[in-house]
Order: C-alpha cells, then sequence, then structure tokens
C-alpha cells in the first residue's frame, strides 16, 4: 500500500491565537460542568455521572494547555527575537 502513497512535503503547521483558542476552550469546558452540577441526580438516576466528570475533566487538562502553548508562544518569541536561553 505504501507504493500507492504520493509523496509530497507536508504543510506549513497553521498558526494563529493558539493561546486564546485554548482558553476559549477550558471555559467553554468549565461552564459546562458548571451547569451539569445541579442536575447530578438527574445524571446518576441514568447512570450518566461520566458526562459531568468528563467536562471537568476538558477543563483540567485545558488548564494544563494553556500553560503549555502560554510556554511555547513564549520560547517562539525568545527564538524570533535572538535570545533563545532555554
Amino acid at each position: 500500500m505504501a507504493k500507492w502513497t504520493p509523496r509530497h512535503e507536508a504543510p506549513e503547521p497553521l498558526e494563529g491565537p493558539v493561546v486564546a483558542t485554548i482558553t476559549g476552550g477550558t471555559i467553554i469546558w468549565f461552564v459546562l460542568f458548571l451547569v451539569q452540577v445541579p442536575f447530578y441526580g438527574w445524571f446518576a438516576d441514568r447512570d450518566l455521572t461520566w458526562w459531568v466528570w468528563t467536562c471537568l475533566a476538558g477543563a483540567g487538562l485545558g488548564l494544563i494547555g494553556i500553560w503549555y502553548v502560554r510556554r511555547r508562544d513564549a520560547a517562539l518569541k525568545r527564538a524570533a527575537a535572538g535570545t533563545d536561553t532555554a
């Protein structure tokens, strides 16, 4: 199958407001968690509590993502300025 795969260069990575995008997604996950918490009993009666915990996990992972992309953005800016001291 590999012999039929066309060979071409990979496209350039997309750059944009990465920190804002990750922050927005994290806020959405946390808001979804807060909206579902008052209905926890309803979710528990139907064995759907994983919905609530998935939203909390998304918010937690989003916080890690915010930390990561902020450090990445700072490193890219340092490298562009030519003062990469990491």
